[in-house]
């Protein structure tokens, strides 16, 4: 798995995945439930993972709708 995506804004990474999932690439978001451990206050970012296969087109697409890239 590869990371693509790091944000703090939850509706980044839900345009990320039906963007991702409507090109077949599957995707996984990590650190979901940090919430619990920060207080619901948003100051953890979530990362995006997909295959390292799939990572070179998720990149592409992602950059195509304007979203900035992790590192």
């Amino acid at each position: 798995m590869e990371e693509i995506l790091s944000t703090t804004d939850p509706t980044v990474i839900a345009f990320a995945t039906a963007l991702l999932r409507g090109e077949d690439i599957e995707c996984f978001v990590m650190d979901v439930h940090m919430s619990i451990m920060e207080g619901s206050i948003g100051i953890f970012p979530r990362r995006m993972m997909v295959a390292r296969r799939d990572a070179f087109r998720a990149r592409a697409i992602l950059r195509d709708n304007d979203i900035e890239l992790a590192g």
